[in-house]
């Protein structure tokens, strides 16, 4: 019996661009590629955070090098893709979340999550595309939405708005691209301990109301995404595309 070919995880050979790395879910997408082989490149505001993580990097015999790019600013955005070469893997991990009561959202909230979860992420997409169409390569482009792009949050319309939108665009970006090779998914992950959802996890009644939604009884750590990242950048996951790879402890299949 001629036995089928496991397909590689390995990413050697590999660019991949990292936006949102200077903390969270970042670091550990950055850490994961680089560990898999790819050559990183590290995006974000804060460009001391990321010489801090590209040195950590380093010393550990991983390819990484640093930039910084803020994905609100259009302009900036489109002028550093042009500039490098094409990245054969996008993960975008910029988020912002301005929780409220619905009727209490101010427009400036809305803007500002907007312009990050959507607008951003939706341009950084299709200017890494547009490079790779150019060049005339196959690429694997991921941007980390969330659990709330599948159901509904109190104090969450905005955010929960704005990751649905993602998939929307995820969605038609898969049919637009597949042809052309570049995949485009999306990883929805539950409550992940990192700075950011520090104030959540310090209010008893909300780690409550969190657990009880998680089947699997626990929050997230930064750890559960690193492998979905690698699966989702690498020929194993060559045939997906357009889809949503939930990490969320079964909150959303109740």
């Amino acid at each position: 019996m001629k036995l089928p070919t496991i397909p590689s995880f390995r990413l050697d050979d590999k660019r991949a661009l990292i936006i949102g790395s200077s903390s969270g879910i970042g670091v550990g997408c950055a850490v994961a590629l680089a560990d898999a082989g790819a050559s990183v490149v590290l995006a974000a505001r804060r460009i001391d955070l990321l010489d801090d993580l590209k040195k950590s990097l380093l010393e550990k015999g991983y390819k990484a090098e640093a930039i910084k790019l803020d994905i609100t600013k259009i302009d900036e955005v489109i002028d550093t893709i042009k500039k490098y070469d094409s990245f054969d893997i996008m993960v975008n991990s910029s988020g912002l979340a301005r929780h409220s009561p619905a009727v209490t959202t101010t427009e400036r909230d809305f803007n500002n999550v907007v312009d990050v979860n959507l607008k951003g992420a939706y341009f950084i997409t299709k200017e890494v595309a547009k490079k790779l169409i150019q060049e005339n390569k196959k690429g694997s482009l991921i941007n980390i939405s969330s659990q709330m792009a599948h159901v509904g949050g109190i104090d969450r319309a905005v955010y929960s708005a704005s990751k649905h939108a993602v998939e929307g665009f995820t969605k038609s970006m898969a049919m637009e691209f597949g042809p052309l090779g570049i995949r485009v998914n999306t990883i929805c992950p539950t409550f992940i301990s990192t700075p950011l959802t520090a104030p959540t996890f310090e209010d008893p009644e909300k780690i409550k109301w969190i657990k009880d939604k998680i089947k699997l009884g626990r929050v997230g750590e930064v750890e559960d995404i690193m492998g979905a990242v690698i699966y989702l950048a690498s020929d194993a996951s060559s045939l997906v595309t357009g889809s949503s790879l939930l990490i969320d402890g079964g909150w959303t299949v109740g």
